[in-house]
């Protein structure tokens, strides 16, 4: 990830094209950086060709007057002078191992090079990476450059092509750095007379506030070596004297560096100042110190401030450490953080549409979206609508109005107008649908509600899954221990309880029906209010704690709401059944939806988080056609007069495209289908993990520790705690350390850059929970799964 040191400042350099004067550009800097003291270095990635051509040579022999200041080395060299992936290709040839270092290699070796100088240099210093050839012009591994690099995070210095056609490959270039985040802080290129690029590009990009210099071209070669040096020396001399020279860029580079450090020093401050943080409370916020900055995000890691930083090391040590981000920021990552992908599919929609009105409208990425949740996703073979809103707590407010009305149509003639004002949902404990007024009065009392809340409806109090001392277990709460005898029942395996049709005629299944019966009866003998919908979080209720609830229970609930259906079987019957899926769906928990493990569908479910990689919010909830039916008639009152300005904006709706068919190809992948083999067990499994079965029976054994699980992305761990409960702060007391930074660390970190990391996680209570990506690599996981061992086995 990003490295920023006090006292060593380093600029990578991007060119526009081949042949754009980078090297006769980032030579000049060298020697202008070397001309005002600085101990300078140059670092060449991947060099092809002839050593004698090759660009670490040409700076060593252009800066022998600062012999003792200036260190130039290069990486990996190859002979031929063709592109890097194929120069590769053509030395495997010779030796037999064609297998390029991977892009990962490529940039840890980087940025250990990188950690090295600015550790071991005595002074303040410059640094400057060269790359090869264009912005995209291939890696190694055959990856864009502009990819490969982008986890280093480094500021940039684009070389602009003065060349016929140099305008528009100068502004593409920085274009496409701009799509992947890359910071500008300069574009140098030789000043022509005749094409007089530099006099358009410089106003364009001084406009968006970019550093623009020119320099005169380099002289023509002589056929005479030692006239040909000549000449070449005089003309660095020329380009690097103070005033309008290479030595003014070099100390705007200065300027830039230090305002980057001078800003992430004041962010804390500012922001303990004007922000207003979701589920903080502030007065348990005792400073600066206690606030995350976070400079940039790739892949599974932020780059935050380094807070192990004393007096003493602030000169040598990183500004800057990777930290995993252990909650998938707040379940919304599927691929990691700035996955270039869903990037420009943001940018396509965005230059084709920007966002345009819906209503009795249609565009493209919009229909695509629909259909593809509708008829080959979680809504195929039930739902036969999808409507299009921005966020999970929005598609669940559009869920609820779906219900209610397609029951008050239904049943109208049966309610009174009062009692079609205070319908009520039937749901379970524990449950969370969103912030807004609607989805909280769907929920009981409890921490997310506020004053202004009306708890409309019952809730049920759920079994729950977990793995204690290695065993699978479904605790039975004391509501419901009456009617099973037991206040927990020993699982056969994972596959067992999560083979619902199996367990459907078992003495536990009749249990919960007889609860079940029991407590609707008894709602509604005490006149409570009429139950109208089902409202579930399935297989795993997210904020109410990461309760993993038993689906045989979910099931038999079901069951007993919709009876026996009435009229055509794709009828909602009961009450409509609603599945709340914003954080389960879309194979966050291993599976696109719950509706093949429970056996049955849902008559309404939304879906969000996922459905966008983390980019941007949307949501969809879907609807089968007899609740979209109750919505039917001649009156526009009788519609779903519900909205927003940006209902199905373009670019959401093309990013969630472009994420499904992502998450398409890595469902099919070799790397699932390994982690699905380690939780097969044998047998015949839905339900499978990123995270490792045996580390996850490992940690139910701790003492500490009440029980585990996991299934999908996500890992949850339960600490003993005798005042269990959201406000409590056990699990968060529990895991501080995994917020720092250990020497030991270094050895088996896997962030990008091989830098040693810390784990940003957050608690609900006594429950800590730990998220992946859904491409998190094996190796990544393994590291955090230490980490999180040695945290509980120090405790």
């Amino acid at each position: 990830m990003a490295s920023l040191f006090k006292q060593f400042r380093v600029h990578q350099v991007f060119g526009a094209n081949t042949n754009v004067g980078k090297t006769i550009l980032t030579t000049g800097l060298v020697r202008a950086s070397a001309q005002k003291g600085k101990d300078v270095f140059y670092l060449k990635p991947v060099s092809t060709g002839p050593l004698t051509d090759a660009d670490d040579y040409h700076i060593t022999r252009y800066t022998k007057g600062f012999a003792k200041s200036v260190h130039a080395e290069c990486l990996f060299r190859y002979d031929e002078p063709v592109s890097p992936h194929l120069a590769v290709k053509l030395k495997g040839n010779i030796t037999g191992d064609s297998t390029p270092p991977s892009d990962d290699t490529v940039v840890s070796s980087i940025a250990n090079r990188i950690r090295e100088h600015a550790m071991n240099s005595p002074r303040y210093s410059h640094m400057y990476v060269e790359t090869a050839g264009g912005v995209h012009s291939p890696a190694l591994s055959g990856t864009s450059q502009a990819d490969c690099y982008r986890p280093l995070f480094l500021p940039t210095i684009l070389i602009g092509d003065s060349n016929l056609g140099g305008i528009s490959s100068t502004i593409s270039s920085y274009e496409s750095l701009l799509l992947r985040g890359y910071t500008v802080d300069a574009v140098l290129l030789f000043h022509e007379e005749y094409y007089q690029n530099a006099e358009y590009l410089k106003p364009y990009f001084e406009e968006r506030g970019i550093f623009v210099s020119t320099v005169e071209r380099p002289p023509s070669i002589l056929p005479d070596p030692s006239e040909n040096f000549a000449s070449t020396e005089k003309y660095y001399t020329s380009i690097t004297a103070s005033g309008d020279g290479l030595g003014r860029v070099v100390d705007h580079l200065d300027t830039c560096h230090e305002k980057r450090l001078q800003e992430l020093e004041s962010m804390p401050r500012r922001a303990l100042d004007s922000i207003w943080w979701p589920f903080v409370q502030h007065g348990l916020v005792q400073g600066e110190k206690d606030v995350t900055v976070i400079d940039s995000a790739y892949s599974d890691f932020f780059s935050i401030t380094n807070k192990n930083l004393t007096s003493e090391s602030v000169s040598k040590d990183s500004i800057l450490q990777p930290q995993f981000d252990g909650s998938a920021s707040w379940w919304t990552q599927t691929f990691g953080h700035a996955h270039p992908a869903l990037t420009h599919a943001a940018a396509r929609a965005s230059g084709r549409y920007g966002h345009v009105m819906f209503p009795q409208a249609v565009h493209l990425p919009a229909l695509k979206l629909a259909e593809r949740l509708v008829k080959d996703g979680p809504g195929k073979g039930w739902a036969s609508r999808a409507f299009i809103s921005d966020n999970g707590s929005t598609g669940m407010e559009v869920a609820l109005k779906m219900a209610l009305r397609a029951y008050t149509v239904r049943h109208g003639q049966d309610l009174s107008n009062d009692q079609k004002k205070s319908l009520g949902i039937l749901g379970l404990k524990g449950s969370y649908h969103g912030d807004t007024i609607g989805a909280m009065d769907a929920c009981e009392e409890g921490v997310y509600t506020c004053e202004w809340h009306d708890a409309k409806g019952y809730w049920l109090d759920p079994p729950t899954v977990g793995i204690k001392d290695a065993e699978v277990s479904i605790d039975i709460p004391a509501s419901l221990a009456s009617f099973s005898q037991s206040n927990t029942v020993k699982a056969k395996s994972l596959p067992w309880v999560y083979d619902v049709e199996d367990r459907l005629h078992t003495p536990l299944a009749r249990a919960y029906g007889l609860y079940i019966d029991r407590a609707l009866a008894s709602v509604q003998q005490r006149g409570g209010p009429k139950l109208a919908a089902l409202v579930l979080e399935p297989l795993l209720m997210g904020a109410g704690g990461m309760l993993f609830v038993d689906p045989l229970f979910q099931r038999v609930l079901i069951d007993t709401v919709r009876g026996r259906r009435s009229g055509k079987s794709s009828s909602w019957s009961g009450m409509p059944v609603i599945f709340d899926e914003v954080f389960v769906g879309l194979h966050r928990i291993g599976i696109e939806s719950s509706g093949p493990i429970l056996g049955v569908h849902p008559d309404i479910s939304v879906n969000a988080k996922i459905l966008t990689g983390g980019l941007l919010p949307l949501a969809v909830t879907l609807a089968s056609q007899s609740i979209f039916e109750a919505f039917l008639g001649d009156s526009k009152g009788e519609a779903l007069l519900h909205g927003h300005s940006y209902t199905a904006h373009p670019i959401g709706c093309e990013v969630a495209n472009e994420t499904l068919a992502l998450v398409d190809k890595l469902a099919a992948s070799e790397e699932w289908a390994a982690a699905k083999a380690n939780w097969a067990e044998g047998e015949k499994n839905s339900i499978w993990s990123l995270w490792d079965p045996n580390f996850v029976n490992a940690v139910s054994k701790l003492p500490q520790v009440k029980e585990a699980m996991a299934m999908g992305s996500v890992l949850s761990i339960k600490v003993q705690d005798d005042s269990a409960g959201y406000v409590s702060h056990s699990a968060q007391e529990l895991f501080r350390s995994l917020k720092l930074v250990s020497q030991e660390d270094g050895q088996l970190s896997t962030a990008p850059g091989g830098a040693p990391f810390s784990i940003h996680y957050r608690t609900l209570g006594d429950v800590a929970y730990f998220m992946t990506s859904l491409n998190t690599k094996a190796t990544v996981i393994r590291s955090v799964e230490d980490k999180i061992w040695k945290t509980l086995a120090n405790v």
